[in-house]
């Protein structure tokens, strides 16, 4: 990467008719999230799963609602404290102020279920969360197709077991248990009408969108639903800047490689943003 490629995308933000933000699980490292990338990295995050010798993608997997909901409910109900405590880092506030700045906005298509960005004050409509949120909830059990918010949801977690405390987050329909409105690993029962209806929405504005620019926030090659996403959006219609301090390789039209995290890359940008309206 050199001055030249960062000048070249800052160049781009600057022209765009419309801002969307495609992230993966590395836009929100800058806020102390972990990125769950391999199984060391899951277990430096979580060292009683490493004692129990289970992966992220054996933990991530459904069935443990049914066979064992505590430990089911004691790796998401962690998570989903860890998440409400998060503080946003400030590359989603540049990203906010860049969209207020843009005339079509900007809109966000994410893999991330961590609810980072509404917590940062982008509106709920302008976020598609193609993987579910852990903010959502649903039966376990499929008594209906409802989703509904996890907000008053609390659970106790012993840390030292990881495994959660009755009582559980239960149903309002059925009494029975409920899980996270989340598309795990293999899952065949995940409710999806609630992020179907985000990805119209989105679509529906990016039909209307002209010199639209793609900015790709730490979306790796594991799971690439996000990277082919940028790729089609950008492709299409406008340009892509892929930043990703491990695998930030563009293969196609006007896209810029920025090899560097997401807070490091998007305040730099911001700084020749601010020197180039300055001048």
């Amino acid at each position: 990467m050199t001055d030249a490629d960062l000048a070249r995308a800052a160049e781009l933000i600057s022209g765009a008719g419309a801002l969307l933000v495609c992230a993966g699980a590395g836009a929100g490292v800058d806020s102390g999230l972990p990125d769950f990338r391999g199984d060391e990295g899951f277990w430096r995050a979580y060292p009683p799963y490493a004692r129990l010798g289970l992966s992220f993608a054996e933990m991530a997997d459904p069935e443990h609602f049914a066979a064992d909901p505590e430990l089911a409910w004691g790796f998401y109900g962690h998570r989903l404290d860890l998440y409400r405590r998060t503080v946003p880092h400030e590359g989603f506030q540049l990203l906010r102020k860049w969209g207020s700045r843009t005339p079509g906005g900007v809109r966000v298509f994410t893999s991330n279920v961590d609810g980072q960005f509404q917590r940062a004050g982008f509106p709920g409509n302008g976020v598609a969360e193609v993987h579910g949120s852990i903010h959502h909830l649903q039966c376990a059990r499929g008594c209906h197709d409802d989703i509904w918010p996890a907000d008053d949801t609390r659970v106790l977690v012993d840390e030292e077991t990881m495994r959660a405390q009755r009582p559980l987050p239960s149903c309002p329909g059925c009494g029975g248990l409920s899980r996270p409105n989340i598309l795990m690993f293999g899952d065949l029962d995940w409710i999806g009408h609630r992020s179907q209806g985000q990805l119209d929405a989105l679509r529906q504005w990016r039909r209307a969108q002209r010199d639209l620019v793609v900015i790709e926030l730490g979306a790796g090659r594991a799971v690439p639903t996000v990277r082919r996403q940028a790729e089609l959006a950008s492709a299409a219609s406008g340009a892509l800047i892929r930043i990703n301090p491990r695998e930030p390789e563009v293969r196609h039209g006007r896209g810029i490689s920025l090899p560097m995290g997401a807070l490091a890359a998007l305040t730099a940008l911001d700084q020749l943003l601010t020197s180039t309206s300055a001048g």
